[in-house]
């Protein structure tokens, strides 16, 4: 599956961006899921939904701010992130598994991987 992310950009705290995450190739994969990177910190899982039922997974960082969704007939996913805060300020990827994964699912359970789009978030 080849995946591209888009839609980053800056913005001030308390503005809003979607990003999207366009899948082509190899289908049957399981889940899409969202990470972010910040600066010298680790990848983060943010966001995950179930292709086929749409079960949704969130970290307590962005629970209630930002909601995925997906769209089959686009085969494209989307991260709707609101209220922005300044901590939110990372490289978002996002990610494709074919395993059964969970919010608590690490990133060695995903298989393929996008190129990332960077956001940033300024007081």
């Amino acid at each position: 599956v080849q995946l591209q992310a888009s839609g980053g950009g800056s913005v001030q705290a308390g503005e809003s961006l979607r990003l999207s995450c366009a899948t082509s190739g190899r289908y049957g994969f399981y889940a899409i899921g969202w990470f972010r990177q910040a600066i010298g910190k680790e990848r983060d899982f943010v966001a995950l939904i179930t292709w086929r039922n749409g079960n949704t997974y969130y970290s307590e960082d962005v629970k209630g701010r930002f909601t995925i969704s997906r769209s089959a007939a686009k085969d494209t996913a989307y991260l709707q992130m609101n209220s922005l805060k300044l901590e939110d300020t990372a490289i978002y990827y996002c990610a494709t598994s074919t395993r059964r994964v969970f919010g608590s699912s690490g990133s060695d359970e995903y298989d393929s991987w996008g190129q990332g789009t960077q956001v940033t978030v300024s007081s």
